[in-house]
């Protein structure tokens, strides 16, 4: 059974067919002339463009035109979200990649694939499209491209949280391609892997992966776009260990490189470039870095969170940090790298202003804690328990009384470890002893 567009059956796009062959040939005014309805009319420019795309003729001069023509086709479905068109569109357009040479195929699927991935709520789609361009390039034997079309269903399926498949993709990915020393697109697959490992929690695999898409980019000309990626993935590694001020470096270059290209990553390099100095406790610096000549230039509700986060921790304000948590819920809970830090920042401060309240008192109710911290009873509780046992204050609840009695510090008495040196050193005496007595009696 054929796949038809517009009443034109696939074979309309074989080579050799006599269909409609009355109709003059396509021409860059055609094309042109398509185009001028684009704004206007954006369904009659579809149905121009497939009228070109589907014209028997396939001179080199009309497929290239027609090469033109399914790049327009593709932006005008995209910008209409019809993905199923899209969809469609792959599909009618395989005898054609058999008269065109094998990468400007790869630049058209990829590009397709691009369109599709713009449409949102379209992940499943893109998955099965991917899943269906693979087969067809196995069928084909067409190496370059699969390799490519696998590396993207790799990467959505990263995205759509099945990592088991994603895993095993790249594994066998990553083994194909270095042996054939494809050092870009080892990169990217690298790149991929180290994500993948960082999502499943595994620092050292990340890092390892990580380490070989630099080698590999060290080796051949990386593009700036790769390279922010690269120094992108590098400052959050080593965010996660804790190393705010070389992961603030790492993403100051990604900025940088991003800024540069006009990359919408660019705000989220400067958005996590604030969050490792909140982190380093510096967070006086945060307006300083919004207001620069780069920085306003990113204004708007990512840098707006970081400000409101950076001021409730100069104010050492839980009220305003949970707040700041609400108000800018997309951009800080729902990011998992911010979240994740931020969790860990507010573990800090609850800390700080329960070791503050409780200071004065040697024995306080809970309810009044919770009252001073304005935060439920069963959380202050929770945590009081935790730093007890963390050995953050010497103290104990007494529940019954729904009570928290907090102990003097014992001040260490110096008798013991002087007795210990004492009788250390008294069994050196005695050793000694015993080995001159044993040389007198031989």
């Amino acid at each position: 059974m054929s796949i038809t567009a517009v009443g034109r059956p696939v074979s309309a796009l074989k080579e050799g067919s006599d269909k409609d062959a009355s109709g003059a040939s396509p021409s860059s005014e055609t094309l042109a002339h398509a185009l001028d309805y684009k704004e206007s009319d954006p369904a009659k420019a579809i149905a121009m463009l497939r009228e070109i795309l589907y014209h028997p003729t396939s001179t080199a001069e009309v497929l290239r035109i027609k090469e033109q023509a399914i790049t327009a086709l593709a932006d005008l479905l995209s910008q209409e979200k019809k993905a199923e068109e899209l969809r469609g569109l792959l599909t009618d357009l395989r005898p054609y990649f058999n008269l065109i040479p094998k990468a400007k195929t790869a630049k058209i699927v990829r590009g397709i694939i691009d369109a599709v991935a713009k449409i949102p709520g379209t992940s499943d789609l893109q998955i099965s499209l991917c899943r269906e361009m693979v087969e067809w390039t196995r069928a084909e034997k067409r190496m370059f491209l699969r390799q490519r079309v696998e590396a993207r269903l790799a990467a959505l399926l990263m995205e759509s949280k099945e990592y088991s498949e994603a895993l095993t993709l790249l594994t066998n990915l990553v083994r194909e391609v270095r042996r054939l020393d494809d050092k870009l697109l080892l990169v990217d697959i690298d790149l991929l892997e180290c994500k993948l490992h960082f999502s499943l929690r595994n620092l050292p695999k990340a890092k390892a992966a990580l380490t070989a898409a630099r080698t590999a980019a060290n080796a051949i000309y990386v593009p700036p776009a790769q390279q922010g990626t690269i120094d992108l993935q590098s400052g959050i590694l080593h965010a996660e260990e804790k190393d705010y001020k070389t992961g603030f470096s790492y993403f100051f270059e990604a900025f940088e490189a991003f800024n540069a290209l006009d990359d919408p990553r660019a705000v989220y390099s400067l958005k996590y470039m604030l969050l490792c100095k909140i982190m380093i406790n510096q967070a006086d610096d945060v307006g300083s870095l919004i207001s620069s000549k780069a920085g306003l230039k990113y204004t708007g509700v990512e840098l707006d969170a970081m400000k409101a986060v950076a001021d409730a921790y100069s104010k050492r304000s839980l009220k305003n940090f949970e707040e700041a948590l609400k108000v800018y819920r997309e951009q800080l809970e729902e990011d998992p790298i911010v979240h994740r830090h931020l969790s860990s920042l507010y573990d800090t401060l609850l800390e700080q202003n329960l070791c503050r309240l409780i200071e004065p008192f040697s024995r306080v109710e809970i309810s009044h804690i919770s009252d001073l911290i304005g935060l439920p009873s069963e959380n202050v509780e929770k945590k009081l328990s935790q730093m007890i046992l963390d050995k953050k204050f010497a103290g104990t609840l007494d529940q019954g009384a729904g009570c928290l009695i907090i102990f003097d510090d014992v001040k260490p008495d110096g008798i013991y470890p002087s007795t210990l040196e004492t009788i250390s050193n008294i069994s050196k005496v005695v050793d000694s002893l015993y080995l001159k007595s044993a040389k007198i009696m031989a």
